[in-house]
């Protein structure tokens, strides 16, 4: 573990890139948030508007998307917003919100980092900007204690990964590769058997005994565990200072360059959203979780809801160069090829709010515009 840590700290300062083959952790398809009448009903009739009569924005509904959960349901976006009204979508996969910021659907986007790569290099970087930063952490190995009692005993094992190329798929098959064993990137096929299985679908295949274990996303994890699994890693351990992106905002490059200010709005209303998570933690947890209510139908039970929200750390931040870290991660397991990201990230609107709030910038780690 020490030499994993001391390669990846190495990694820090080198700009590296990739254009990840996935999508964020879920299924596919996106809907209507149920929240968008009250948040039209939350637009005072005199409050003045932007240059923009509305702005569109995308998210999952997912423990690792807090920012938007909690920043929707309590307003605190919309109050940035004053007249400009916000409408939301939600999306259970990075592919069908980054076709939806490119059709115009969407402006503004909270995804994670491998869906924001490949829509900005397949778009030869004119489709979006990471503007960013939303959350950290919340990814585990999770196993069947009666089949794998320690890191060596995965060996030899089925261990589900989101899909093929998503971030977490990468980083369970560069971990793979740190330990010295060899699997087949494509196939999933080697020395650990990597079953590529929708989260949805996960405890399921957990439970039947078609998988021993899985590296996954909040709060499919803590389901597992209360399952019977048992957490054997939790992959920010892997990374230095504990930090790395799993989730970012995404703007249209055409929104970006027409309405600055309603993504300025929009930036500030993330950051207060933050500030307002980390000054009452459980305030935050419960909106968050009668979000998720709202939109699928069912809560998360507490013992579930309560260590998976702990394993998660908003940030403003876009931790950038643990971007330029999995982008070595996935060229190394040769599922892509080495891209150009200089311009992907474009945090001055961002720092411009920071700046204004009394809070330190944030960097881009050379991957910003010039």
């Amino acid at each position: 573990m020490p030499a994993n840590r001391t390669a990846l700290r190495r990694g820090l300062v080198a700009a590296a890139a990739l254009p990840l083959l996935a999508l964020a952790a879920c299924s596919y398809g996106s809907q209507k948030d149920k929240s968008d009448d009250a948040q039209k009903a939350g637009v005072a009739s005199d409050a003045k508007k932007l240059s923009a009569d509305s702005v569109k924005i995308g998210y999952f509904p997912n423990l690792t998307h807090a920012t938007a959960l909690v920043g929707v349901q309590e307003g605190l976006f919309q109050k940035e917003l004053g007249g400009t009204q916000v409408k939301t979508s939600t999306f259970n996969a990075g592919p069908s919100e980054i076709e939806a910021l490119n059709a115009g659907a969407i402006d503004i986007g909270w995804i994670g980092p491998s869906p924001s790569i490949n829509g900005y290099t397949k778009s030869k970087g004119q489709s979006l900007r990471i503007i960013g930063g939303s959350a950290s952490g919340g990814v585990k190995l999770v196993v069947n204690p009666d089949k794998i009692k320690s890191l060596d005993d995965v060996k030899g094992k089925k261990i589900a990964t989101p899909q093929l190329g998503n971030t977490q798929d990468v980083a369970f098959l560069n971990w793979i590769s740190e330990k010295g064993w060899k699997v087949e990137a494509q196939s999933g096929k080697g020395d650990v058997s990597v079953v590529r299985t929708d989260n949805k679908i996960t405890p399921d295949a957990y439970k039947s005994g078609s998988i021993d274990g899985a590296w996954v996303p909040e709060p499919t994890a803590s389901k597992l565990v209360s399952q019977g699994a048992k957490v054997l890693l939790d992959e920010a351990d892997l990374w230095a200072d504990k930090e790395f992106v799993i989730t970012n905002i995404i703007v249209s490059q055409k929104f970006l360059k027409a309405h600055p200010d309603v993504v300025e709005a929009v930036l500030r209303g993330s950051v207060k959203t933050n500030d307002w998570i980390k000054a009452n933690p459980d305030k935050a947890k419960a909106s968050a979780n009668a979000a998720l209510k709202s939109l699928s139908g069912k809560a998360l039970p507490a013992n579930v809801l309560d260590p998976a929200w702990q394993s998660i750390k908003t940030t403003d931040d876009p931790l950038a160069a643990t971007l330029g870290i999995e982008a070595d991660h996935a060229v190394k397991a040769g599922l892509l090829k080495k891209p150009d990201l200089e311009g992907i990230y474009d945090l001055a609107p961002l720092n411009k709010v920071l700046k204004a709030l009394g809070k330190p910038e944030v960097a881009d780690a050379g991957f910003g515009v010039k």
